[in-house]
């Protein structure tokens, strides 16, 4: 009997290796493939559903890789502020100190404060690959940049997108609580939920190991430049600094939408938009809450989440909360090209849109 249940148990195992091979590979690797097909140099996908965790790779070294998270930093920044704010030590509606207009907590986090983006100053010392090599080890203190941003005229209270606001809001819970952003958000956020692989580096530019390598395009036809390497005056504060990994960016998406993290008031103040103009690279009829943005989707419903990128990286996370679907995308490879980067945005929008809707 027991070499018959064997026999069984080989053949039963030996049908699905074979139905597994049949099957092929799933929609989001050829959607990862595709863009590697396009010159993209690695990416990935970990998509999770009711069904279970759906993974794809091109060129990374392992299927959960550390990757730079850039803005999406500001989402877990946002989450300490309106915890504050449950406790009574923020008002969403008050002024923030220090600034020169009158200026609330709930326009940093909106971005409709009308505070210049620093990085516009910045970025041109960026503009090539001597330039990044040279002036990639340069550092810059929050308030430095803060004072930057202070010398150009307010933008007024439309929705305009800065990083600026971010840093201030960092300044901010540290006047609050007598401690950095990054000690609040790895206290209230990272272990609560066990968030081992989530790091806030600082100005340490390195990754930690396993990660794939950053690769920027500077100009049209130029070959690519290795940038695993942080910018660290524009990659180290509240703004965009973190270091994460797609598990635990899903972890935190499904802790937050799930109201794990905000009580009810709050996950409802985040979740109030405001519209996101057509013209700034989202789809019609995006908005922004506070710290989280909102995306439609071309089947209905939409996702939440915050992307990011910096020098030659871009993370895409989001959580469609109606049909309990979470994704984070991440592409290695960025470009200054316009018609390659149409062409990687159109891809990876179509994986986005396979991987919530199909």
């Amino acid at each position: 009997m027991r070499i018959v249940l064997l026999r069984c148990a080989l053949a039963a195992t030996l049908l699905l290796t074979v139905t597994a091979a049949a099957a092929g590979p799933t929609r989001l690797q050829r959607d990862v493939d595709a863009l590697r097909a396009l010159g993209v140099t690695a990416a990935l996908a970990r998509l999770e559903t009711t069904s279970g965790t759906t993974i794809a790779t091109a060129g990374t070294p392992t299927s959960d890789p550390y990757l730079r998270i850039g803005s999406t930093t500001k989402a877990f920044v946002a989450v300490v502020v309106l915890q504050l704010c449950a406790e009574g030590r923020l008002s969403l509606d008050a002024p923030v100190p220090g600034v020169p207009a009158r200026v609330t907590v709930r326009q940093l986090l909106q971005h409709t404060s009308g505070i210049h983006d620093y990085t516009q100053d910045l970025l041109p010392d960026y503009l090539t690959p001597d330039d990044y090599r040279r002036n990639r080890w340069r550092t810059y203190a929050p308030d430095e940049l803060i004072g930057i941003a202070f010398q150009h005229p307010s933008t007024g209270t439309g929705w305009s997108y800065s990083n600026t606001n971010y840093l201030l809001l960092g300044r901010l819970i540290e006047q609050v609580t007598g401690h950095s952003w990054e000690h609040e958000v790895h206290a209230r956020v990272l272990r609560p939920l066990g968030l081992r692989h989530t790091i806030t580096p600082g100005t340490w530019p390195y990754l930690p190991q396993p990660h794939a390598r950053n690769y920027l395009r500077f100009a049209p036809g130029a070959p690519l430049t290795d940038t695993t390497v942080a910018v660290r005056g524009l990659d180290s504060g509240a703004d965009g600094s973190m270091i994460s990994t797609a598990s635990d960016v899903n972890a935190f998406l499904r802790a937050l939408l799930g109201g794990r993290l905000l009580p009810p008031a709050q996950l409802a103040e985040m979740r109030t938009l405001v519209t996101v103009p057509d013209d700034q690279g989202y789809p019609s009829g995006s908005g922004d809450g506070l710290g989280i943005f909102y995306r439609p989707l071309p089947c209905g419903g939409g996702h939440w989440g915050h992307g990011g990128n910096g020098f030659g990286y871009s993370v895409f996370p989001g959580i469609d909360v109606e049909r309990d679907r979470v994704l984070t995308v991440s592409v290695f490879t960025r470009t200054a090209d316009p018609a390659e980067n149409a062409t990687w945005d159109a891809a990876i929008d179509t994986l986005v849109t396979h991987a919530f809707c199909d």
